[in-house]
């Protein structure tokens, strides 16, 4: 069984996922956040074939850790998900996450274009790596 995690964005949302020992997080694909019923099919059928046990959200917050706008579209977000699938969900804080991924896909080498849609799945993987490093 494996983690999903993934960072909601209002255009996009980036999907990774663990391998089967829950060591490693691999950025897998972005979905289109609109329209929803459109994401939410995309997301069961990763959730099927994946064989997920969990999926985990990252919660944007606050540099002193406070929640801020965003962060409640994150929680309206996962209250629509409980309601549409059967995995447990969990959101883990996902500060910086997309900095570094930014900063991570621009030392690779890739132009802001070529970033656009990776820097959602490497956020996501961002986030499931830290959750699984967390784990061990």
């Amino acid at each position: 069984m494996r983690i999903l995690a993934l960072d909601h964005g209002t255009v996009r949302i980036g999907v990774a996922l663990s391998d089967e020992l829950k060591m490693f997080a691999t950025p897998l694909e972005f979905i289109a956040a609109e329209p929803f019923p459109a994401f939410l099919e995309r997301l069961k059928q990763l959730l099927r074939e994946k064989e997920v046990e969990l999926i985990l959200v990252g919660m944007p917050r606050n540099m002193d850790g406070s929640y801020g706008p965003a962060a409640l579209k994150v929680q309206e977000f996962v209250a629509v998900l409980k309601g549409a699938v059967t995995v447990p969900i969990r959101t883990v804080d996902e500060r910086l996450t997309s900095v570094q991924a930014q900063k991570f896909l621009r030392e690779g080498g890739k132009s802001a274009k070529q970033q656009r849609g990776k820097v959602d799945q490497a956020a996501a993987a961002l986030l499931l790596q830290g959750y699984l490093d967390n784990l061990a």
